[in-house]
């Protein structure tokens, strides 16, 4: 009896283990951050990453510089899904985050990824580079984390758009994501 109590008080304290080390799903995450970004009157920087992915972790030491991480503070909330983990690790993943790739045409379009969206969850900007008045329903090609002067252009423009940002800061941003180039 005491060996099935024991195990019972175990198989329980694992299951609240595991339940707590399960990321949010993903639609709850993005929520989250809208009602947030409505609140603080900013957009929201959604961004797809994995463990092994290295310019995501370019992506997220680029935001964090701390030339630039006041800018982003100030006219963003972000919001961080994991997704496409390795096998082995995908309860890394935030669950319905490849979903919302797929929703919003970015699926098959690489790591990291990222979308923008408006305080009321209208999607604005996202990643990929289309040609000029292409819709975002237009499948372009992943400008990932910026780096090459395309890329860093796309995701200046993708700011412009969505923050109040000033030509000064802009150009900072530009410098530090272009930093990334070099290192490659």
């Amino acid at each position: 009896m005491r060996t099935l109590l024991v195990g019972l008080i175990l198989a329980l304290s694992m299951q609240v283990t595991v339940a707590q080390n399960t990321p949010a799903p993903a639609e709850e995450v993005l929520n989250a951050a809208i009602a947030k970004a409505a609140k603080e009157n900013k957009s929201v920087l959604a961004i797809f990453h994995a463990s092994w992915c290295g310019w995501c972790h370019k992506m997220t030491a680029s935001l964090s510089d701390p030339a630039i991480k006041s800018y982003f503070d100030k006219n963003y909330v972000i919001a961080d899904f994991t997704v496409y983990e390795s096998k082995g690790k995908e309860n890394l993943e935030n669950p319905g985050a490849a979903d919302l790739l797929k929703k919003y045409n970015n699926a098959d379009q690489g790591l990291p990824t990222w979308l923008v969206f408006d305080s009321k969850k209208n999607l604005i900007a996202d990643s990929q580079i289309r040609p000029k008045g292409a819709s975002l329903n237009t499948k372009g090609e992943n400008a990932g984390c910026p780096a090459a002067e395309q890329e860093v252009a796309h995701f200046i423009d993708c700011l412009q758009k969505s923050s109040t940002l000033n030509t000064a800061q802009l150009t900072e941003i530009a410098a530090v994501f272009r930093k990334n180039e070099i290192k490659r």
